[in-house]
């Protein structure tokens, strides 16, 4: 007899990884870190540089410190439009993902749905309600708002199924540092880590917007 799929499924390894966010006076840069089950990291992946006074509607990520050779990145289909969907290209311009943020839903929790080209989907929001609610008035209190939050933020993406397919969790700290894991979905395999880190760092970049 042949062992369940579930089974098997439960027994695959999920793909971990660091995002840290290092600024600047000009540059917001974000490092993508690969690391192995037991949380050891293995190398730098790849960075993005986002410029501080520049739109954010698009972040290419570079395997280089000359920035010679993109890797992958996504951009809005349309500019300063608070519900635009944002599309994940490789480094030839061709999709493999997009995202989007729920506005209205957005305003009392972080709402997104992340697809692939297969057709799945998987909707994030984050773990803790009443963090989500505390960060909101934080951002709306005139002055204070321009401050960053002493709040610590998770998301779950989840697809209809209820597995999970990206949970990012932000250490608590100074710094900007999540972990970012991809489990293995019940086809056995975690979902492209370009869509998921994009994704990842999307929920720092985009998140007040």
């Amino acid at each position: 007899m042949t062992e369940p799929v579930a089974d098997a499924v439960s027994d695959a390894p999920a793909e971990r990884y660091l995002l840290r966010q290092k600024l600047t006076m000009m540059v917001n840069r974000y490092e993508i870190v690969r690391q192995d089950e037991s949380g050891a990291e293995l190398g730098l992946l790849c960075f993005a540089e986002q410029k501080r006074m520049a739109a954010k509607e698009q972040v290419t990520f570079f395997t280089d410190s000359v920035k010679a050779h993109p890797l992958f990145g996504f951009k809005a289909r349309r500019r300063l439009d608070l519900g635009s969907t944002y599309d994940v290209v490789d480094s030839h311009g061709r999709p493999i993902g997009w995202f989007k943020k729920h506005f209205k839903a957005s305003l009392v929790s972080s709402t997104w749905t992340l697809g692939l080209p297969d057709g799945r989907e998987f909707v994030g929001t984050e773990r803790n309600v009443k963090v989500a609610v505390a960060r909101r008035l934080w951002e709306i209190v005139p002055v204070i708002g321009d401050i960053p939050g002493p709040f610590v933020y998770h998301f779950d993406f989840v697809a209809p199924d209820g597995s999970v397919a990206l949970d990012s969790t932000k250490r608590a700290g100074i710094k900007d540092v999540y972990q970012v894991t991809l489990p293995a979905l019940p086809d056995g395999k975690p979902i492209d880590w370009r869509v998921g880190m994009a994704m990842a760092v999307a929920l720092d970049a985009l998140q007040s917007r």
